[in-house]
């Protein structure tokens, strides 16, 4: 692997959409700038190769408000392909790598010293396996084609929180009004990252990745049951045609909050067990 073969959309001015084959799997990633604004779209989007049967699922939001926002998420994302591409090289462990990754970003981005920072979700995939690390509130989520939820990361922010210890409902959470305040970023001297349990990924699970302008704009469940079934293509043409409606107008009973909008998707293939074969593993709880 080397830095040059990720795919990396950062949709700068224009939308910007990908399919392609990467760690025995198939993604699509989006981005689009948010439609109330001519300044530069503020997420990057890329996946990173591991080997052949690997990959890093990446999403970053630069801070909105903040000077260099943009450079701040490209920034953070080829920092980290670079130190993937050096750790790679020395058979590093992906988990080390990832979170050395991280680091060597937040250092570079503090050396910027203008102020900037971005939020970083991660999720690899090596064979059947998924985990998540998280810094900000762009999010992660697996799904199961029954709609079953494997994984949901923590979102970084007031409302994240109380939604996990319980005191405010989910619903209640999107029309919040510190639903917006982050309290964790790339490029903050007290950085922290959140890291999943790993999930094995069953047939036709969903891997979903997204920043802010997804899930400040529609409910989980509205995302789930778009996310779920179909192919790659139209449940991201579901996804976002819900979502940029939202942006576009509101009745003051669903969400809206023009913002920048990127997406991955991603499945690995089904593979029927041949004759005296197990199929994939179901889960590692």
């Amino acid at each position: 692997m080397s830095a040059a073969d990720m795919l990396l959309l950062d949709g700068a001015t224009t939308p910007a959409q990908q399919l392609a084959p990467m760690g025995g799997g198939r993604l699509l990633a989006y981005t689009a700038r948010a439609p109330d604004k001519d300044t530069h779209n503020e997420d990057t989007v890329a996946s990173i190769p591991w080997g052949p049967d690997a990959c890093v699922l990446v999403i970053a939001d630069g801070a909105g408000g903040l000077p260099a926002g943009k450079r701040a998420s490209l920034l953070a994302v080829r920092t980290l392909a670079e130190s993937l591409e050096v750790a790679e090289g020395k058979t590093t462990l992906l988990r080390t790598a990832v979170l050395n990754g991280i680091e060597a970003a937040n250092e570079a981005i503090r050396a910027e010293a203008n102020g900037s920072a971005t939020t970083l979700t991660i999720v690899t995939i090596e064979g059947h396996l998924a985990r998540s690390y998280q810094v900000g509130d762009s999010e992660a989520v697996i799904v199961g084609q029954r709609g079953r939820i494997r994984l949901q990361t923590l979102a970084h922010s007031p409302t994240g929180f109380a939604v996990e210890a319980g005191f405010l409902d989910q619903r209640d959470a999107l029309h919040h009004a510190d639903r917006h305040v982050v309290s964790n970023f790339v490029g903050n001297d007290d950085m922290r990252i959140d890291i999943g349990a790993g999930v094995i990924l069953n047939p036709r699970d969903t891997v979903l990745l997204a920043s802010d302008g997804l899930t400040d704009n529609l409910h989980i469940h509205e995302v789930v049951e778009r996310m779920r079934t179909g192919t790659l293509e139209s449940a991201m043409d579901r996804i976002v045609g819900l979502a940029t409606r939202r942006m576009a107008e509101s009745d003051n009973k669903t969400p809206c909050k023009p913002d920048d909008l990127s997406l991955i998707l991603y499945r690995k293939p089904y593979q029927r067990a041949k004759p005296g074969q197990q199929r994939q593993p179901a889960s590692d709880g």
